[in-house]
Parts: C-alpha cells; sequence; structure tokens
C-alpha cells in the first residue's frame, strides 16, 4: 500500500510518500480501499504537533475517507459487504493513504446520490456542523446564527445546516466571491470582513440585538468582535483557530449578557461513543439523500501532492473542501 508518513512534526514538507506492507486485519475491523481522502485544519495541526492529540511518530495524517470495502475481520456486527462502499470519520488519523484498517464503528454506508470524492470531504464537516449546532448550541428555528470563516469547508455546511434548521444565517467571509458563494448555500446575509466590521455589521443586521449563536472555527480578531455582537444568552461555539491566534476570552462580557462558550471536538465525541457521534452524520447522510445539502469540492490533489494540498488549505484561497485522491 502507500501512504504518506509524517517522520518529524513540522510543516507539511515534512511527509513524504511511502510503500508499506498492508496491515494486518484484527476483530470488529474492516479494510477499506480509499477513494478520497479530506483535508482538514487538524491534519496540518497533526503534522505540526500541535494538535491536542499527539500520535505517535511515524503516522500517517487524514480524518475522512471514503472507499470500498475490501475485507472484514472476525466479530464485526454490522452488516457490511465486501465492494460497499463507506465512508468514514478517524479519529487518530490515517486517511492519507491508499488503504486503510479501521474499526467498523467508524465507518457509515454511502448511498448512491453521493460522489467518492464529495464523501470523502464529507464526515468531518457536517458532522461536525450538525453536532454544533444542534447538540452543543441549541440552535433553534427564527434564531440569529452568524458563521465566521464561511466560505471554508466548515464554515460552508454550518450556513447549509442553519438555513435548514430555520435559524436567520448571517455570513463572514473574506472577499466578495466567497460572500457571494455563502449566499447560495442559504446565508440571509454576508459580510465582508476584508473590508467591513464584524461587530457593527451584526449589529446594524440584527437592529442592535446581536447573534443568538456564533459558529467559530477561526478565532483571533474574528472572535474578538463577534463576541461584542451577541444577544443575550447567546451561545458562542469554538470549533477551532484557523487563523492562528487562540483568543483570550474576557469573562466580563460572558457575565454581562450571560454568554456560553462552549467547545466543540467531534472527533473525541465520536472516540468516547461512536454510536451517538456517528448518528450526527448520518442524519447528514439522509439530508443529503433529500436533497437539503449540496458538498463542495473546490480542489483535488493526487495523493502524493498531500504537502501541496496541505499548502493551499492553509492559504485559505479555496472555498468549501479540498480533498486527495490516491
Amino acid at each position: 500500500m502507500k501512504a504518506m508518513i509524517c517522520h518529524e512534526w513540522g510543516p507539511p514538507g515534512n511527509i513524504m510518500l511511502a510503500d508499506l506492507p498492508s496491515p494486518p486485519i484484527g476483530p470488529g475491523q474492516v479494510r477499506v480501499r480509499v477513494r478520497a481522502a479530506g483535508l482538514n485544519f487538524a491534519d496540518t495541526l497533526q503534522v505540526a504537533g500541535k494538535y491536542q492529540v499527539k500520535p505517535p511518530l511515524p503516522f500517517t495524517p487524514g480524518l475522512e475517507v471514503s472507499g470500498e470495502i475490501l475485507e472484514i475481520g472476525p466479530d464485526v456486527a454490522r452488516p457490511f459487504h465486501i465492494g460497499q462502499r463507506v465512508l468514514g470519520f478517524l479519529r487518530f488519523g490515517g486517511g492519507y493513504a491508499d488503504e486503510i484498517v479501521t474499526s467498523a464503528d467508524c465507518l457509515l454506508p454511502i448511498h448512491d446520490s453521493l460522489g467518492d470524492i464529495e464523501a470523502g470531504g464529507f464526515p468531518a464537516v457536517y458532522g461536525t456542523s450538525y453536532y454544533a449546532l444542534t447538540w452543543r448550541g441549541r440552535l433553534k428555528p427564527g434564531e440569529t446564527l452568524l458563521v465566521l470563516g464561511a466560505a471554508g469547508g466548515v464554515g460552508l455546511t454550518a450556513v447549509e445546516i442553519g438555513n435548514q434548521l430555520g435559524a436567520r444565517v448571517i455570513a463572514a467571509a473574506g472577499g466578495a466571491e466567497k460572500c457571494a458563494l455563502t449566499l447560495e448555500y442559504g446565508a440571509d446575509h454576508a459580510i465582508d470582513y476584508t473590508r467591513e466590521n464584524i461587530r457593527d455589521r451584526v449589529r446594524e443586521l440584527t437592529n442592535g440585538e446581536g447573534a443568538d449563536v456564533v459558529f467559530d472555527p477561526v478565532g483571533g480578531d474574528a472572535f474578538d468582535q463577534a463576541i461584542r455582537a451577541v444577544a443575550w444568552d447567546a451561545r458562542m461555539l469554538v470549533i477551532g483557530f484557523a487563523a492562528g491566534r487562540i483568543q483570550s476570552v474576557p469573562a466580563n462580557l460572558i457575565l454581562v449578557k450571560n454568554i456560553a462558550v462552549t467547545g466543540v471536538v467531534f472527533g473525541a465525541q465520536n472516540e468516547r461513543d461512536p454510536q451517538i457521534g456517528g448518528s450526527f452524520t448520518a442524519e447528514m447522510l439522509r439530508w443529503h439523500a433529500a436533497g437539503k445539502l449540496r458538498p463542495r469540492v473546490s480542489k483535488t490533489f493526487p495523493l502524493a501532492e498531500a504537502p501541496a494540498a496541505l499548502d493551499a488549505l492553509l492559504s485559505r484561497r479555496h472555498s468549501g473542501k479540498i480533498v486527495l485522491i490516491p
């Protein structure tokens, strides 16, 4: 098998393509031929040694894949079959390869309307956004949802899902083209943060009331502005820190507006309870089958060009997902 290997912490250029023996399969496990592997910001943190979970070196990055089942190990209770198309969320990586062996609990069947490339970038972002907005954020119909980094991989899914949940969605993105994309995906309003102040514009759009829920995969300055543009009893959902700066949360602002600042770690939820975690992605697959979701893959790279793909992800030039094709 071929896989991208990280031998030492550092920039994306540290990972290299290698020929490896196929891993053995054990009880409760499934072998999958990988057809596509989605890229996520967490992958760059893992390679840099800055992620909350550090896999032992050397390791293969990649948290989500799609493919087809090659082999089923003993004691797999779920009704999988050889040749079945599946997608999976891999808590500890391994997806940047042409073959994986993983727990059957990590996998879900793919319906015919979802292509391999779109499926490869589906579970992490859609699962995270649905989990964040429903389970952690308690978003209600009619509430105002502010999505930061709204044209990115996870942000665009939050825009879609927020719209489907009946919220009024305000999308903050960088540049006119990205803002237009968020409107296409269901945002009611778009804020171009390269020329507009998020705090001021949200207040204007809500007649001074502010946002009820903030979905934030960006952190840094964007969070600092957003927390000053929220309503009473608002929920701030901390997804990640794509801006590179982990913000300090001002306790006085939390107090005076009764704000809840809530962490969202979908991977850890999957690890602790795969059935609950998998149920969020399964629901998103049902929504897709019903025509409610449109996964966006803006660019694909061959597996061997994973370092260039990660650099493209970090550049934030591309909207939606970037996917590797083994």
